[in-house]
């Protein structure tokens, strides 16, 4: 999910994504409905102006969300949890 719709552009996306599995898929706001996304998912993300004027960054929170079949949030990851975590938790959710 972009926290920056302003340069994630569809192209800008599709391009980022062909590094990924194909089953991956890249989501996107309209500028205007970020913040309510970002609140309904409790992420963290803060324009931070840059050096020069134009140029910004974007703080944010990293992770990984599992759904299951019927579109259920089961598992939040947080990114740098390790590959062992994550395994365990989704061995939970498959039993």
């Amino acid at each position: 999910m972009s926290i920056d719709p302003e340069r994630d552009t569809q192209d800008v996306l599709k391009a980022y994504m062909a590094n990924f599995d194909p089953s991956f898929m890249a989501l996107r706001s309209e500028p205007e409905q970020l913040a309510a996304i970002t609140k309904d998912f409790k992420v963290y993300a803060k324009k931070v102006p840059g050096t020069q004027p134009g140029f910004y960054t974007v703080d944010h929170s990293a992770g990984s969300y599992v759904y299951d079949p019927q579109g259920r949030l089961r598992l939040y990851a947080r990114y740098g949890s390790g590959a062992s975590a994550l395994t365990q938790d989704v061995l939970v959710l498959l039993k």
